[in-house]
């Protein structure tokens, strides 16, 4: 069924909003979702801030054209949806991510928007890897607190043996 010039205009709109607040934005390749699975993974995803919208490829470009993005727009073969956040730039590609090891073959990253450039699958498969900040924030301290710990262990030797 076609859809009207009004309510391209509306989705056209939404996604323009959704594109200038958003940190950064995951092309969402999907197939055979089911309404069950799809409805627990947009609930799981607004658990960790992130919104998913499905639009039609040529909505997707025009609402991208006025966001002037550098780089080349990533193929985006299929049933396409788009993921973004306004707060930690990782963590729609990253839900998304765990989402697809879960439903192998069902829901892929096709590519998305980082730091103001388009980027390909590969390079979004890789941001999605990255940990949360919270996790990066105590690997930090650790390796803040290993040297420290191997002093206070070395002392503590220097200890036993001298009495």
């Amino acid at each position: 069924m076609a859809i009207s010039k009004d309510k391209k205009r509306e989705i056209v709109a939404k996604l323009n909003d959704a594109f200038s607040e958003a940190s950064a934005v995951t092309f969402v390749g999907f197939t055979k979702l089911t309404v069950a699975v799809s409805s627990k993974m947009r609930k799981d995803l607004a658990l960790a801030g992130v919104q998913l919208y499905v639009a039609k490829k040529t909505l997707i470009r025009k609402a991208l054209e006025t966001q002037g993005y550098t780089g080349t727009l990533p193929e985006l073969p299929g049933e396409v949806a788009v993921a973004w956040t306004s707060t930690d730039v990782t963590a729609p590609s990253r839900g998304v991510y765990e989402f697809g090891k879960k439903l192998k073959g069902m829901l892929t990253l096709l590519g998305g928007v980082f730091d103001g450039a388009f980027v390909d699958a590969a390079q979004m498969t890789a941001i999605a890897t990255i940990p949360p900040m919270p996790v990066l924030r105590g690997m930090f301290v650790n390796v803040l607190n290993s040297p420290i710990q191997g002093f206070v262990v070395a002392l503590d030797k220097i200890r036993e043996q001298k009495a």
